[in-house]
């Protein structure tokens, strides 16, 4: 879920900063009152990018405080199992560096 959450965001962002990139070129070529209205525009659309970026990295935080927590119930219930699971990913990680 977090990682759909984080694509949509990501083509948001991409298609919010297209956006206000076309319309600060657009702002340029124009003049006066058009141009002061398209960069206002533009500025609006990056704020926007920005307010969604942080609402991810806000999401991403809480749901890595969560796993860290759960981590550390199972560690502290189950202290065995978790040096267990430790030694085996250590075995796996060194199997699989010692091939390259």
């Amino acid at each position: 879920m977090l990682n759909s959450n984080i694509k949509t965001v990501r083509n948001d962002m991409r298609t919010l900063i297209k956006e206000a990139q076309d319309l600060f070129r657009e702002a340029t070529q124009s003049t006066g009152g058009k141009a002061d209205e398209l960069r206002a525009k533009g500025l609006s659309l990056l704020d926007t990018a920005m307010d969604r970026a942080q609402e991810v990295q806000g999401i991403a935080v809480e749901k890595s405080k969560v796993a860290a927590q759960s981590t550390d119930e199972f560690v502290q219930t189950n202290p065995w199992k978790a040096v267990g699971i430790a030694a085996g990913a250590g075995l796996v990680v060194g199997l699989l560096l010692s091939r390259r």
